[in-house]
């Protein structure tokens, strides 16, 4: 092989056949320094009577070969041993060729190696539905993705910590000629750098590539440039090909000077550099190389730019995770400080509140003591493959010592070599995933929210952007973009939300009515006494999440104790119950912000997930099993009910409905059905409203005390990243993540069924569909809309916002319909629909069933596309099993 004209002065390492030599007596071997016995022979000026650069006036003597960067073959070991990456600016490339496929050999060569601030992928096939599942840990994703056509793509992940943005107009796909993305990351008192991943297609216009090449360079002239890519053209063509040398021209001209000056692709029979890294930046101490690793045909290649100051970082919320250091061994202590702490503190107390402060101040002191938070470092995309044993990564080292000596010598023997042991290595790995997947379904066949989840960890490549923001939008011309200011925001908005809504709801008319439709219970509740069996008992039947309270205390912790405390919190728990009083400490909330959809930076796109005290569930499940014995006893519910009851279901609610309206269907009669929506329901409730309901009920004396000491003075705070928003007072509804909150709502909308004497009702908890049949049309169109302004009426009343532009309405019946007059409540016409979904069914205006046959058809498909991707994961033991 020959070099390049030496007219470019390329300081590029041609191929000759004595580089791959074995060098058998050679020390060190493979785990050499770096890969040193890997060189290839470097261009050497002073062969060709290079000048004295004093005199000679040629740029190559005083400016592309003045630089200080250095390009080598490393394993992940010699990488990590040699690589200095404080402060510094490092970026690597990857040729994927679909980073679908093999995103999970990609992080886990990442996790190996040090943190690089940019990762750039060429060839990621991906779409744009795909794009959300390639999230990594730590970093930004930038895509530009064909649209009309497979291959091809490019991607950049950016750290976190810095500053950067996307440049639109460097950002775009020229059919069959590139893909290029591109951001400018901010520096302080210097030039931004711009650093772009290009893909070209192979074949394309070489003349237009370098036009555009060219283009985008110019636009940055005055910046640092740092492009990398898959090139698609071979630095190291042996013929001098023109269109090679056109884009070495266009390069140098652009004062883009190569990192990457050893071969990027080798196989058996050739060697060729396509892939590279360019900058202007070439007066930097640049450490360049390629990583000897199988993930694709093509070695990964990377820049480190040392000494690299002033680059702009964000000022991130943690770097590090709190986690309890709760062994075995130290719960076993707690649980005998516990068992032998003289607890007289709560004993005497009489009041509920300051008993359960003494006795909560002891749990946490001693839990403290055993259990001491301790501050993790987060490390950047780690690796967790439980099935990868010890065993497996010695074997992985030998497969890339074989990969490494095949690259090195390029003989059939070595690649013979390599690519039996790793096939061997492949089977091995996933006989182990197997059996490790095919456990771990076995443990958890009952439970299927784990099952999706293990299912989820198969088949996701990555995972979905879990992370807030960096600012959101307070209103137009408002942004904040400190934590302090987003919790409080988030806090004022989800607190005030359900007030707000019912503000809105106008005053009704006729408030005297508000309980003529509940009959006076002339029976009152009691609250009988606790034992310590039932609350043991009580606690087994939760489930052992790890989600903490505000306390920092978790349903698994409360399990592993409750027999040692269970005396204690007994006496509270019959103290709350024999004076009325909730304790306060019981009444506060953590709330996290969970994002829904649209935009991530917009507060109302997200839902707040509540968090109460451990040890409120414990007492509030106490009471609700007293009160449902009370409600069944009395029958207080309506039959019509299906929400939140023993031994109903949303089957049975479905089933109601539908038999309703196919007896009208097979009496020749029409049936309007009502599908109502109310907004936020359970934020909106009025406290005074369901005092009035329960009194009505029979929760009287101190149950009625102790309910109203329940739902007073209740407060909740959000929490983003260990940040804490100032607590605010929570007015009205019902509290959301409580055990006790759902049986307060049915009892609340109980009433509604009782309204209308002509529309039968179905609810399930807020689900409420309102329905009536008649042989006459015009006269059931005429009785609904009179009902259902009635109910509008009662919605009012009752503080319960109905959504009419929501509220859907199906007129069932097999006959034609012609002209049919239009059902308006408030003067708002409600929409006719032929179809709704109804509790996950889909009932059609004919009862034909077809839509739902066909979402039911959609589901299982995509059911059976989840078997078949995790086939190559499960054995036929685990598929059995889901």
């Amino acid at each position: 092989m020959t070099s390049l004209d030496t007219d470019y002065r390329f300081p590029f390492r041609d191929i000759e056949e004595e580089d791959f030599d074995y060098e058998k007596d050679c020390q060190g071997g493979y785990f050499a320094t770096h890969a040193e016995k890997m060189n290839f022979k470097m261009f050497n000026y002073a062969e060709h009577n290079m000048h004295d650069p004093e005199t000679n006036i040629d740029p190559d003597n005083h400016f592309y070969n003045n630089n200080n960067s250095t390009c080598e073959y490393y394993t992940d070991d010699q990488f990590n041993m040699n690589i200095k990456m404080a402060n510094a600016l490092s970026v690597i490339h990857f040729n994927s060729r679909s980073l679908y496929k093999i995103f999970s050999k990609i992080t886990e060569c990442l996790s190996k190696l040090k943190k690089f601030n940019i990762i750039a992928i060429s060839e990621t096939w991906l779409d744009n539905e795909k794009v959300s599942e390639m999230g990594l840990e730590g970093y930004e994703l930038f895509t530009m993705n064909r649209v009309n056509k497979k291959g091809g793509g490019v991607a950049l992940y950016v750290d976190k910590v810095l500053k950067c943005s996307l440049i639109e107009c460097m950002s775009s796909i020229i059919d069959d000629v590139l893909e290029c993305v591109t951001i400018e990351i901010h520096v302080e008192k210097a030039s931004n750098i711009i650093i772009s991943c290009i893909y070209r297609t192979p074949g394309s216009c070489l003349e237009t590539f370098n036009e555009k090449l060219a283009m985008f360079s110019n636009l940055n002239d005055k910046k640092v440039q740092i492009i990398c890519g898959d090139f698609n053209i071979d630095l190291l063509n042996p013929n001098g090909h023109q269109k090679t040398t056109d884009f070495i021209n266009t390069m140098y001209s652009n004062c883009l000077f190569p990192v990457i000056i050893k071969p990027s692709r080798i196989t058996i029979d050739t060697a060729t550099l396509i892939d590279n890294i360019f900058t202007n930046k070439i007066d930097h101490e640049i450490v360049g190389g390629l990583l000897i690793t199988d993930i694709s045909d093509h070695l990964p290649v990377f820049a480190i730019f040392q000494n690299y100051f002033g680059i702009k970082t964000k000022k991130m919320n943690q770097t590090f995770d709190m986690i309890r250091h709760r062994t075995t061994r130290a719960i076993a202590a707690l649980q005998v400080d516990l068992k032998e702490h003289n607890w007289n503190e709560v004993f005497a107390n009489e009041d509920s509140s300051s008993a359960y402060d003494a006795f909560l101040s002891t749990v946490i002191l001693l839990y403290e003591k055993h259990c001491p938070l301790m501050k993790i470092t987060r490390k950047h995309h780690r690796s967790n493959k439980p099935w990868i044993t010890k065993g497996i990564e010695d074997a992985c080292k030998m497969k890339n010592n074989l990969y490494k000596r095949f690259i090195k010598l390029r003989t059939k023997d070595a690649e013979i070599k390599y690519k039996l042991y790793k096939n061997r290595l492949v089977n091995i790995i996933r006989t182990s995933k197997k059996e490790y997947y095919q456990t771990l379904l076995e443990q958890n066949r009952s439970n299927t929210q784990e099952t999706w989840r293990i299912l989820n960890s198969i088949i996701k490549k990555g995972s979905k952007n879990k992370n807030y923001p960096d600012y959101f939008k307070k209103d137009k011309d408002i942004v904040l973009d400190k934590t302090k200011d987003i919790v409080n925001e988030f806090n004022d908005f989800f607190v005030n939300v359900g007030f707000n809504l019912a503000k809105e709801i106008p005053e009704s008319r006729n408030n005297n009515d508000l309980n003529k439709h509940i009959t006076q219970n002339v029976s009152s509740m009691f609250i009988g006494a606790v034992t310590h069996r039932e609350i043991i008992n009580i606690v087994k039947t939760f489930k052992n999440k790890k989600s903490t309270d505000c306390f920092g205390i978790d349903m698994k912790l409360v399990k592993s104790i409750i027999e040692y405390i269970v005396q204690p919190f007994a006496y509270i728990c019959n103290l709350s119950f024999r004076t009325g009083v909730f304790p306060s400490l019981m009444k506060i909330a953590k709330v996290i912000p969970i994002h829904k959809n649209g935009e991530r930076c917009q507060f109302t796109n997200y839902r707040p997930i509540s968090l109460l005290p451990q040890f409120s569930k414990i007492l509030e499940k106490l009471f609700v099993n007293r009160l449902d014995k009370y409600i069944e006893k009395h029958n207080l519910l309506s039959d019509y009910q299906y929400g939140f009851r023993v031994k109903r279901s949303t089957s049975m609610a479905v089933m109601e409905l539908v038999e309703g309206i196919s007896n009208a269907i097979d009496n020749k009669e029409y049936t309007v059905g009502a599908f109502i929506d109310l907004q936020k329901a359970f934020d909106t409730i009025d406290h005074s409203i369901l005092m009035n309901k329960l009194e009505r009920y029979g929760i009287r004396g101190i149950a009625y005390k102790w309910m109203k000491s329940y739902l007073d003075d209740r407060y909740q705070y959000v929490e983003i990243n260990n940040v804490k928003s100032k607590q605010l007072k929570v007015t009205c509804g019902v509290p959301q993540g409580s055990v006790l909150g759902p049986k307060l709502f049915i009892l609340y909308i109980n009433d509604i069924c009782s309204v209308s004497k002509l529309l039968k009702c179905v609810l399930f908890a807020d689900d409420t569909t309102l329905y009536c049949s008649g042989k006459d049309l015009e006269q059931l169109l005429t009785t609904a809309e009179k009902e259902l302004n009635i109910l509008k009426n009662w919605f009012d009343v009752n503080k319960l916002s109905l959504n009419i532009k929501k509220t859907k309405l199906i007129i069932f019946g097999t006959r034609q319909m012609k002209n049919i007059s239009k059902i308006r409540v408030n003067g708002i016409e409600i929409e006719r629909v032929y179809e709704n979904k109804f509790l996950g069914v889909i009932i059609d205006d004919k009862l034909s069933w077809k839509s739902h046959i066909n979402h039911v058809t959609t589901k299982m498909s995509k059911n059976i596309a989840i078997l078949y991707k995790t086939k190559h994961v499960l054995n036929k033991k685990s598929l059995y099993t889901l």
